[in-house]
Formats: C-alpha cells, structure tokens, sequence
C-alpha cells in the first residue's frame, strides 16, 4: 500500500529484501533518497487505541541498511481500524523526537489526541483512506 502511494504521487521507489528496510524511494520535490521501513498493525474497534510497539533493534538494522544503500532512515507506520487506514510517513529522528526509545521498544501512540498531533504535525506525512467492503467471504 505504502510503495502503491509513492509510486502513485511521483517517487521512483521499490520494494527491497534487506534487514531493516522495505523499500527505498526517492523524493521527486526533496529529491531525497529514503530508506523506508513499514510498521503495520491491524486494529478493530476494542484495540484502535492501542500503541504500537517498534523494537530498539529496529533502529540499528535501518541505519545499517540505510547506510548501505546511502539513503535517509524514514517510518512508515499503517494502522488500520474498521473502514479507515492511517499512512503516516515520517523520518526517523522526528520518530525518536516523538517517540524515545524505551527500556525495549519505542512507542507510537494511537489516541485521539496523538493522532491529531500527527496530522497537524507538518513534518509528518499522512494519508488517512476510507473503505467499505463491498464483496468479501464473510
């Protein structure tokens, strides 16, 4: 879904098979080369507000990678919730500005009030899509 949006507004960017990272892309305004790596929970209507947890070692695999390849450490953190789907983009250090690392994880915190922070937060790229299913086996 994230590398369908990318290529969709302009970004030259693929999906790589690398510890630390899922895909790399280049910005077609910054013309920055971003190392991305997805984090995705599902939710349902009992745990929509429930954090995400991203492992410390995460951090350390993406600047490895991100280094091999020469390109910027970016997140992008997809939570969905019956009929919506959050995208949210954002480098690493305003991550771990938002986010300090724990004793054992960093938290991204879903509640109301953070998730309005994100969206207002300019440096944070969001996407929120809407859906229905319309035919599935249910």
């Amino acid at each position: 879904m994230v590398l369908y949006w990318l290529s969709k507004n302009g970004f030259e960017s693929a999906k790589v098979d690398h510890t630390g990272i899922d895909l790399i892309a280049r910005n077609p305004i910054t013309k920055e080369l971003m190392g991305i790596s997805v984090k995705s929970r599902s939710r349902d209507c009992t745990t929509e507000k429930l954090h995400l947890n991203i492992p410390n070692d995460n951090f350390e695999k993406m600047d490895v990678a991100c280094e091999a390849f020469g390109c910027a450490p970016y997140f992008a953190i997809v939570v969905d919730i019956p009929g919506k789907i959050n995208i949210f983009v954002l480098s690493q250090s305003r991550f771990l500005q938002l986010c300090p690392l724990g004793k054992t994880v960093a938290i991204w915190k879903m509640s109301d009030d953070y998730l309005e922070k994100y969206k207002n937060d300019q440096s944070i790229m969001n996407i929120e899509l809407q859906y229905a299913l319309l035919n599935w086996w249910t």
